[in-house]
């Protein structure tokens, strides 16, 4: 790698550049998008959703073992995107403070606490020489009970914030502005519209037409809040909506 400009700079993870720059964070960023999966979120008026690719790297794998989605709580689900071995390390870290909440106050931890509390262990990584950030970004969905369907985002600098759409991976970037063409006039978007947006995002985005295999989509709904992911018939049902549609 030419070092130019950033010589000894990337090295070590607390020091900061002359142009005020933390190097091995912006590479925690380039990590995310080399996974080559793009991920997809949207927050509707009675739901959110989730969607993602599903690539199987080798022929011989399992495809059922091989996920990008995660159960946090009952009614908190995730994608990750990234490094799947970071990933998996997020998700367990993200189940524990759920279940030490749960157990300390004797209620559910909300979506907002527990991605505020990951974004905070996150931050600390980029801090600490022995740590290294982690190289994978979480989009959350959930149903609350008092604020209706929630969408968050954390990343590996420690940032999170609430979102009504997002996007994460290779082609965020076009992503975000085909979702903020699409929900400029703020539109009432059922679940299965949510669903569809999402869908016909990433099919956009990628300039591909998806087979029900090759995604994976997770909901919470007013109706059914607990986080599950659909099946493959219920993911061909919206693919064939999305065809019909257009």
């Amino acid at each position: 790698m030419s070092r130019g400009s950033n010589a000894g700079f990337d090295r070590h993870i607390t020091i900061f550049s002359p142009e005020g720059r933390l190097y091995q964070v912006e590479y925690a960023f380039k990590a995310i998008s080399l996974s080559g999966l793009t991920s997809v979120g949207v927050r509707g008026t009675d739901g959110a959703v989730v969607v993602t690719q599903k690539k199987i790297p080798d022929k011989l794998l399992d495809s059922s073992t091989v996920t990008n989605m995660f159960k946090l709580t009952p009614r908190i689900g995730c994608v990750m995107t990234g490094q799947s071995a970071d990933s998996r390390s997020q998700v367990h870290r993200a189940r524990v403070e759920a279940a030490e909440w749960r157990y300390k106050f004797g209620y559910d931890i909300t979506a907002d606490a527990l991605c505020r509390r990951l974004a905070d262990i996150s931050q600390v990584y980029t801090q600490n020489a022995e740590m290294r950030p982690l190289g994978c970004c979480m989009i959350l969905v959930a149903m609350d009970p008092q604020q209706g369907p929630a969408l968050y985002k954390c990343d590996p600098a420690g940032y999170y914030c609430g979102f009504r759409a997002t996007a994460v991976g290779p082609k965020q970037m076009e992503a975000s502005s085909f979702l903020e063409k699409k929900l400029k006039k703020k539109p009432e978007l059922s679940e299965d519209g949510a669903v569809q947006l999402a869908v016909s995002c990433l099919s956009s985005v990628l300039n591909m037409d998806f087979k029900a295999g090759d995604l994976e989509v997770g909901v919470v709904s007013r109706e059914h809040p607990k986080f599950r992911t659909l099946t493959e018939d219920e993911v061909e049902a919206h693919l064939v909506a999305i065809a019909e549609r257009d």
